[in-house]
């Protein structure tokens, strides 16, 4: 773990959606597609959270971090300004996404999801593959990556909940219309909120589309150590910050995995507060 990671750029994508580009030479050397960090504001007690890296610049040293103002740390996080440092920043963690040349692959990002999709989509696309994006979102203010996304998509795909852009759609509604296509794609890559993947696997289900889905679980220390990130795949635990966070999106039960969201909720509600009113 190395101490004091320095903001060297900050952007505001969307409606609490921001962009960090922060110092972390040695994670940047390291990090592959669908990898993530563990960050700690301070030294002190402070909550660890789990974020994707996004991007990673080589040259600079550094790396890209997207995230939603929504708890006590993001909210402090999104607070942090250009030249801020950031306590501790522990990566890359979890397994790398598996890049290969598949055929046409569909990667579909809901919200904020956009953000771990980007470097797995740019992959994708660099190996060779047919790529296809399903971007969605509640509403066009939350939309975010739609120009980077586009830049290396065959077809880009957007839906929104009230149709302020795209199609008045849920992802689910073109990836179904995918699959009914011959030939279908080879594979789905869908990341974003769980009921959103649930549903992805759900609709690929019958078409025997490979699925891939990456999970974002309750995390403390991303070794596998807390088992607050388990989750069930094929009736077997597994630890989403060793084992995944990518799994078989057809063998991960979501219904367990949501329930366990949901874990610490009156904890959450209360943080947010007194982080709101200043505590």
């Amino acid at each position: 773990m190395h101490s004091q990671h320095t903001i060297l750029k900050k952007e505001r994508l969307a409606d609490d959606i921001f962009r960090l580009k922060v110092s972390a030479a040695l994670i940047a050397s390291e990090r592959k597609p669908g990898q993530f960090i563990i960050l700690q504001l301070d030294d002190d007690y402070s909550e660890r959270i789990p974020l994707t890296i996004a991007d990673a610049d080589l040259q600079e040293g550094s790396i890209t971090l997207i995230f939603q103002r929504v708890g006590k740390t993001t909210r402090q996080l999104a607070e942090k300004r250009e030249g801020d440092t950031i306590a501790h920043i522990l990566g890359p963690l979890g397994q790398p996404t598996h890049i290969a040349r598949f055929g046409a692959v569909v990667c579909i990002g809901g919200g904020i999801g956009a953000a771990p999709l980007y470097p797995i989509a740019q992959a994708m696309q660099a190996a060779g593959n047919k790529l296809i994006v399903i971007l969605g979102a509640r509403t066009k203010n939350l939309l975010i990556l739609e120009k980077e996304l586009a830049s290396i998509a065959a077809d880009l795909i957007i839906c929104t909940d009230d149709g302020t852009s795209g199609q008045k759609a849920l992802v689910t509604a073109p990836l179904l219309e995918l699959c009914q296509k011959n030939p279908r794609p080879d594979l789905v890559v869908a990341i974003g909120p769980p009921i959103m993947m649930k549903f992805c696997a759900e609709t690929t289900r019958p078409f025997a589309v490979p699925t891939v889905v990456s999970l974002n679980t309750i995390m403390v220390d991303g070794t596998g150590m807390c088992g607050g990130c388990r989750v069930s795949v094929d009736n077997t635990t597994k630890f989403v910050c060793v084992d995944g966070p990518e799994f078989d999106g057809h063998r991960v039960d979501f219904d367990n995995m949501i329930q366990r969201l949901k874990a610490y909720h009156p904890q959450e509600e209360t943080a947010r507060h007194q982080c709101k009113i200043g505590l």
